[in-house]
């Protein structure tokens, strides 16, 4: 029998209610409050407004949902499955079948389940960020919603709106707390981003109880300070007042819109209804039968989806989605006949291809013992690629002079609203000091396609952390470009000159981090990151200058490709000691060297600008850098030591920062610390006599 529009409304919504108790529960873990209280919040924007078509996941103008508040990860789930979003290629799942079947969503939380515990990008086609973090998915909404700008000001042609996409974020309490939430919603009021919405799932209620113990501020006040459009829902069950919130939110065209949903946590609980213990614990078997026979549904059954419930789903999301889908289509088939290089520079982006000559005009930096910083060789390389890939676009937090990532080639431009200041076509983004935020919105961006860049001091990505590791997590070619990164930039001192950042960066699964010795590997780090597809990349640059290598007689600088490679060695290729160093103080190593040939000592001086890839070689290619047979070895890296003892092995000597630095001029912060050749030299003379 047919249901009526009202009926099959309020049995969708509590089918994704039912579906998320019963997997919680079934689980013995999870948190249900708050998909059981946003069910109609998100059934109404999927079912109405999200433009999206199930059979094309990847359709590169669809909206963007993201689900910030990931501890809700069964309201996704449910509606992921419902819409019927079909599976496709990415990293870890394979094109064709259901995204999420019933049977991933009773294995919830499960070994091989599409649903794990919070939503992760690249696992289940549906979810468009990894969340879970509080505050992480609704900064990333913003870096989607600046990409989509961007997108638009540069492809739009008369006749032609390619892109108009906009972004969803659902939050609650927590990711306002956060401080990377605040950060992006300040920058997103500042640039007018009329494409995002977040909406606000205001139960009252975190994990230590109601949030009149912690957060009592008016949200309301505080995202009119920002420069948002604030919109209210006095009753998240009501789905015309729903319906009319989004509608003001497409009506306005010059400030994101924050939609404050009022609802109530654990919704249809008897006893659990607007209580702390729905948020993170299953309401358990005698709460969900009450719960179920509330909502109408036998509490003897799981798991159950009602006929007409996913078929109504295909009639409104799916048919408006598929619909936009094939006249955007349509559209862009006429696009690339009139355009056809710009449509090509689409699919590239859509693809994460690069143009054929990408790294045509990359530097080339002559012999120079006097050298330059490897921040400004990054500068350079930097312009020179975003000259010939157009979707090259990034910024650093206040430092961009600093750091040396302005983009000054013609036309770069400024990404700002419209004004004197200029306009969303530019290439170079303003990200203020938000450096958490900032992370988080590269990896927005990468996320709808950009080639996104953020850059800071080395030693103040320890406020970006979260950010960082979802980069890796999620496997998104970011690049970050850090600067500043040892006790070498001197008089600043110990509160400015990272010791522990590099090692911690190490730790951090799937990122490669990469420290140039000179202008030229600086130049062969940015071949090597270019184009990646799935990994991200960190560039650890000096702030002083260094020796530009004199490659007439050293190994090429092409040998950073794979992480280590021999630079200078024994003249009979059999050195009585091997010197290991990284970023500037190869040069170190390579003074050393002379050194030690004064007193006839035969030295080889390799250079590790990334261990991550050194360990990806084969062992004959990582044995003929460091022969087993030669014990005596010193490495060397103003920076922690942990780690460098697989390198240096159980008789050689790791030569590293055990204590914070000084605040004093370059000569005598290296002095002081014993980072000299001398020093140097002398470590290997001691390896070479125990």
């Amino acid at each position: 029998m047919a249901q009526t529009p009202d009926k099959i409304d309020e049995l969708s919504i509590n089918t994704i209610r039912t579906l998320s108790i019963d997997a919680i529960q079934k689980a013995n873990s999870g948190h249900p409050g708050t998909a059981m209280d946003a069910a109609p919040t998100a059934y109404t924007l999927w079912q109405q407004f999200l433009r999206y078509d199930p059979k094309a996941p990847h359709w590169i103008n669809r909206d963007r949902f993201v689900l910030s508040a990931g501890h809700a990860s069964m309201l996704l789930y449910s509606l992921i499955y419902l819409a019927g979003i079909e599976a496709a290629e990415g990293s870890y799942q394979k094109k064709g079948g259901e995204a999420v079947s019933l049977k991933d969503i009773e294995g919830f939380r499960e070994d091989g389940s599409r649903c794990p515990g919070h939503p992760e990008y690249g696992w289940t086609t549906g979810v468009e960020s990894t969340t879970g973090p509080l505050g992480q998915g609704i900064a990333t909404s913003v870096g989607m919603a600046i990409a989509g700008k961007w997108l638009a000001e540069t492809y739009n042609k008369p006749d032609f709106d390619l892109f108009d996409f906009n972004v969803y974020a659902l939050h609650g309490e927590g990711c306002l707390m956060e401080g990377v939430g605040s950060e992006a919603a300040s920058l997103a009021g500042h640039l007018k981003l009329s494409n995002l919405c977040w909406i606000f799932d205001n139960n009252n209620v975190t994990i230590d109880g109601h949030t009149d113990i912690t957060f009592t501020e008016d949200v309301a006040k505080r995202f009119d300070a920002y420069g948002w459009n604030v919109v209210r829902v006095s009753n998240a069950n009501d789905l015309d007042e729903l319906a009319a919130a989004y509608k003001d939110f497409l009506a306005t065209d010059d400030k994101p819109t924050m939609i404050i949903v009022h609802s109530h946590i654990g919704y249809g609980s008897p006893d659990k209804h607007d209580t702390p213990a729905a948020h993170g614990s299953p309401l358990g078997p005698d709460e969900v039968r009450r719960t179920k026979e509330f909502l109408g549904f036998d509490p003897d059954k799981f798991f159950v989806v009602p006929d007409g419930v996913r078929q109504h789903f295909t009639t409104h999301m799916g048919q408006r989605g598929a619909t936009a889908r094939a006249k955007w289509e349509a559209l862009f088939a006429d696009y690339a006949k009139k355009h056809p290089d710009e449509a090509k520079q689409i699919e590239q982006i859509r693809d994460r291809e690069l143009p054929d000559d990408w790294d045509a005009d990359l530097p080339e930096f002559a012999l120079d013992p006097r050298g330059i910083a490897t921040r400004e060789a990054s500068g350079k390389t930097l312009n020179a690629i975003a000259a010939k890939v157009p979707w090259v676009v990034g910024g650093a937090a206040d430092v961009a002079g600093s750091t040396k990532v302005l983009l000054t080639y013609p036309d770069a431009n400024e990404f700002q609203p419209y004004g004197e200041l200029g306009d969303y076509s530019g290439h170079n983004l303003r990200y203020g000091i938000r450096e958490h935020a900032m992370c988080a919105l590269v990896n927005g961006a990468v996320l709808t396609g950009m080639r996104a860049y953020d850059s800071c001091y080395l030693i103040f990505t320890d406020y970006a952390r979260g950010a960082i590791r979802l980069a890796s997590l999620m496997d998104l070619p970011v690049l970050h470009i850090w600067t500043h990164d040892s006790i070498s930039l001197g008089q600043d001192g110990p509160t400015h000159q990272p010791v522990e950042q590099i090692v911690s960066l190490r730790a951090i699964p799937g990122l490669m981090v990469v420290r140039p010795a000179d202008a030229n590997e600086t130049v062969e780090a940015y071949r090597l990151a270019m184009p990646h597809k799935s990994r991200p990349v960190a560039l650890i640059l000096t702030r002083q200058a260094v020796p530009t290598f004199d490659r007439s007689k050293l190994a090429p600088a092409s040998g950073l490709a794979k992480g280590a490679y021999v630079l200078a060695d024994a003249d009979d290729g059999k050195p009585d000691v091997i010197l290991i160093g990284t970023g500037s103080e190869v040069s170190l190593c390579l003074a050393a060297r002379d050194l030690l040939a004064k007193d006839k000592i035969k030295a080889r001086v390799v250079s590790m600008p990334c261990r991550e890839l050194f360990e990806c070689q084969t062992q004959a290619y990582r044995d003929s850098v460091l022969p087993p047979q030669i014990t005596a070895r010193v490495t060397v890296e103003e920076a922690s030591p942990i780690g460098w003892d697989r390198y240096a092995g159980p008789k050689g000597i790791v030569l590293g920062m055990d204590t914070f630095g000084l605040s004093a001029p370059l000569k005598v912060v290296s002095e002081h610390f014993g980072f000299t050749p001398e020093r140097v030299a002398a470590a290997a003379k001691k390896v070479l006599d125990s």
